[in-house]
């Protein structure tokens, strides 16, 4: 896998919201939807305000960025978008905490059991 595609849409950031599986776990939140396609995982992040100011969420982003193409270009499935919510521990928390983190919240959602997207 040469690396994630990005999700472009806020529609599709919503859909995640509104029928995907869900697990929040210290320094995250992991949203995962089965789009029941077989093209490549997509990755979203996102990063309120409630995170601090510009420097805060950007390093925040960044780091969820770093984690999500260490583990996705190995765990990652196919027709699955992964979106990563920056959490107010974050930046405070060691790179294994984190790692360790996302580790839990990928075998928390099950792959296989989250929901399909609606054709329309």
């Amino acid at each position: 896998m040469p690396g994630l595609a990005t999700i472009p849409k806020r529609r599709d950031f919503l859909l995640a919201t509104a029928k995907g599986q869900r697990c929040a776990v210290p320094g995250l939140v992991l949203q995962l939807l089965n789009r029941g396609d077989d093209a490549p995982p997509r990755l979203g992040i996102t990063a309120s305000r409630k995170i601090g100011n510009a420097v805060n969420r950007n390093r925040a982003k960044r780091r969820l960025r770093a984690l999500a193409h260490h583990m996705l270009e190995q765990h990652g499935q196919q027709g699955h978008d992964y979106v990563l919510i920056a959490r107010h521990n974050t930046n405070k928390l060691s790179w294994p905490e984190l790692e360790g983190a996302f580790a839990l919240a990928l075998d928390r959602v099950d792959v296989n059991t989250a929901n399909h997207r609606d054709k329309d």
